[in-house]
């Protein structure tokens, strides 16, 4: 399946959850937002939103600097 991640597109293989992908791009101890076409996916959902073809998902991780 493909879906658009960050703007660029991303295959991945089954039928994925939310949490999989977080899982796939090692972030699942980062503070991150996930949006899937727009809305956004509260992290208990994490477990049971699939991702299906062409997804549109934003994932968005907190940044510490000064």
């Amino acid at each position: 399946m493909r879906i658009e991640l960050n703007g660029s597109p991303k295959d991945l293989d089954g039928s994925p959850t939310v949490a999989d992908l977080v899982r796939q791009l090692g972030l699942e101890r980062a503070a991150c937002a996930v949006e899937v076409n727009a809305r956004l996916v509260r992290k208990s959902e994490h477990p049971t939103h699939a991702l299906r073809e062409g997804d549109r998902v934003e994932v968005v991780t907190l940044v510490g600097g000064g």
